[in-house]
């Protein structure tokens, strides 16, 4: 029981109220893998770390096929697409004119393209983040406030994520926020081989608050904040620069944007007011999968997901989605105390059956704490990641000799398809 402390953080939700990057829209079509030969196969079954790399390769391929479906639907606008609306314009006005914000919430044709397109032919998406809203929004919203943002930017991840803190660009952008990891790393966010802060919905979001704070002290315009977040400050300051002296506001530079920051603000007004006023256009909110009352509990013993769950008789998939900065299923506490947020009803028992729990180490961590193999263990636990620019001529297999590490290593990192596919300049995240 010394292993374990319980926090005491209760979080009471609500639903909501009725009332770089980073993106890069460039999806080339993707070569099947192929199948593992028996060899290789044979080594996974017998590796308990190949086994978790194998997971988390299959959760990353999911999260990036989800983003780019997510992406089609937030943010690139169908312009084929008639959309129409029985609501007067009047009425989006006069609704948008009721949402205070200092953000400022524009109408304009633009804009009205943007919310028909949410509250009609994107009803679905809009149902889920209703429902992904009522875990997520209370976090954001106490971040926000503690440090002193217009509570309005919890709609920002909406537009990055959709709400989904496993979220990964094409690009290699990460969580609730789409952190690329220079930025995640210079704003203090922890990422290595089993941890990623970056998918931390709460320390995601500090580091979002700092950033946006530095970024209001840039521009002192929330909506050229927006558009900086989105494309970053150099191609706002050349987009102002390219408009003119007398260009002071987003809409001013619009035009001289790139074309994903063209739909990014407006998209920002739009999903504010789908959410604000869904229930006026029969949006319902989606079924919730997530619970709303949990606790936190420190830890600082290595502990495997799997261990916890068949315990206290938690799906694994529950656990899994209230700590998905852990992307091995393992908590790695073996020099540091780390925290797993926990329904509420299980935190208590999680300290009672702590030994019980430890009784498992050989089943799920044997891999990680055999003596002989502990040095290896603390090496992997605290491995972090660097940057690598491919060069003219560079293969995946000169990188790999480079760092030490195997192709396919690199492959799964970066969530590439096709070794064969690299370009000049290309940003590669190598893990060591």
């Amino acid at each position: 029981m010394k292993n374990f402390t319980i926090l005491s953080l209760s979080l009471l939700f609500c639903l909501p109220a009725a009332g770089e990057r980073r993106f890069t829209p460039i999806f080339p079509d993707d070569e099947p893998e192929a199948m593992p030969a028996a060899a290789e196969f044979a080594e996974w079954v017998q590796s308990p770390e190949l086994l978790d790399s194998l997971l988390v390769q299959a959760h990353g391929d999911g999260s990036v096929a989800a983003f780019e479906r997510f992406f089609d639907e937030i943010i690139r606008l169908d312009t084929t697409l008639v959309l129409t609306s029985d609501t007067p314009d009047s009425v989006y006005q006069r609704r948008l004119r009721s949402i205070l914000s200092p953000i400022g919430l524009p109408w304009n044709d633009i804009v009205k393209q943007y919310i028909v397109m949410y509250t009609t032919a994107r009803r679905t998406t809009i149902s889920n983040v209703l429902s992904r809203s009522q875990y997520y929004f209370p976090l954001i919203e106490a971040e926000l406030a503690a440090a002193g943002l217009p509570l309005e930017l919890r709609m920002l991840p909406v537009i990055e994520s959709a709400l989904v803190p496993s979220a990964r660009s094409r690009a290699g952008a990460m969580g609730l926020w789409q952190f690329m990891y220079a930025t995640g790393k210079q704003y203090g966010l922890e990422i290595t081989t089993f941890l990623d802060e970056r998918r931390d919905p709460v320390a995601s979001t500090r580091a979002a608050c700092r950033y946006l704070a530095f970024l209001y002290r840039m521009y002192g315009d929330w909506q050229l904040v927006l558009a900086a977040y989105n494309c970053g400050p150099g191609n706002v300051n050349r987009a102002l620069k390219r408009a003119g002296a007398d260009a002071k506001t987003y809409w001013d530079i619009y035009r001289f944007l790139p074309a994903e920051t063209r739909g990014y603000v407006p998209s920002f007004i739009a999903v504010t007011y789908a959410y604000t006023y869904h229930k006026q256009h029969g949006i319902e909110i989606g079924e919730r999968t997530l619970p709303l009352v949990v606790d936190t509990v420190a830890v600082n013993r290595l502990v495997h997901f799997e261990q916890v769950a068949t315990t206290l008789d938690i799906p694994v998939e529950t656990i899994r989605a209230l700590n998905p900065q852990y992307i091995k299923d393992i908590v790695p506490a073996l020099d540091k105390t780390y925290s797993i947020v926990l329904p509420q009803g299980h935190t208590t028992g999680f300290v009672g059956r702590a030994e019980e729990i430890h009784g498992k180490d050989s089943l799920y961590l044997a891999e990680y704490i055999n003596p002989a193999n502990i040095d290896k263990t603390r090496a992997l636990l605290t491995a972090t990641a660097t940057t690598h620019r491919v060069a003219k001529g560079e293969t995946l297999g000169h990188i790999a000799i480079k760092y030490g590490v195997r192709v396919s290593d690199i492959m799964r990192w970066n969530n590439l398809k096709n070794s064969n596919r690299l370009s000049i300049g290309q940003r590669l995240e190598i893990q060591k």
